[in-house]
């Protein structure tokens, strides 16, 4: 049981570690405040606990049998990480033409805002769903209920996760100096949108 284990948290580091879509929007909601950063977090272990619940009840299976279904999540998928990439976008566009070229005084948003962008970000991701049927049953101890441990993994898999990214929020608050220079700002804004939106392009133009 203690190996499993082991094995089951040591797949969800390499898991976090891997880049993606909601890595760069934490880092991205980071540089804003810590409070926009852990609440996206928040926002997105809940959509990783959610999709870990569905894959317990099998509801993720009909996903991945019907393209029909993949389709529209997918498309939805793409235009929430474009969306995403744009506004991060035109957020350093008017931070460069702003005076002193510091747009974001008086910018920050509602907690909930925060941390419906980061469950919007994983909920809208079918590769998440998919992934989460496919990752939880091979760590589901032989013989244990089903659905009960399949929920547990869950989340435990997010609480972990929280931990994990707690720890890239931390980071750019403790850079916070550095920064919340305009220019660099200005710049990590725009490398972060645009990321998103190449990975809303390419979700989009998967078959």
């Amino acid at each position: 049981m203690l190996s499993t284990l082991l094995a089951f948290l040591g797949a969800c580091t390499l898991i976090a570690a891997s880049p993606g879509p909601s890595t760069v929007l934490i880092i991205k909601q980071s540089l804003r405040s810590r409070r926009d950063g852990f609440l996206t977090v928040l926002g997105n272990e809940t959509g990783i606990f959610t999709w870990g619940v569905v894959a317990a009840f099998g509801l993720t299976g009909l996903l991945a049998a019907s393209e029909v279904a993949y389709d529209v999540l997918r498309v939805t998928g793409a235009v929430v990480l474009a969306g995403f990439g744009i506004q991060a976008l035109r957020q350093a566009r008017r931070a460069k033409g702003a005076p002193g070229g510091d747009a974001w005084e008086g910018t920050g948003k509602s907690g909930w805002a925060a941390y419906r962008a980061g469950l919007l970000m994983n909920l809208a991701n079918p590769k998440a769903a998919i992934f989460a049927m496919s990752f939880l049953p091979q760590f589901v101890p032989a013989g244990a209920p089903h659905l009960p441990a399949m929920a547990g993994l869950a989340a435990l898999w997010a609480v972990y996760e929280v931990g994990y990214y707690g720890l890239y929020v931390w980071f750019v608050g403790r850079m916070r100096t550095v920064l919340s220079r305009a220019g660099v700002r200005r710049r990590l804004e725009q490398i972060s949108g645009g990321v998103l939106l190449l990975l809303g392009v390419r979700l989009a133009l998967e078959s």
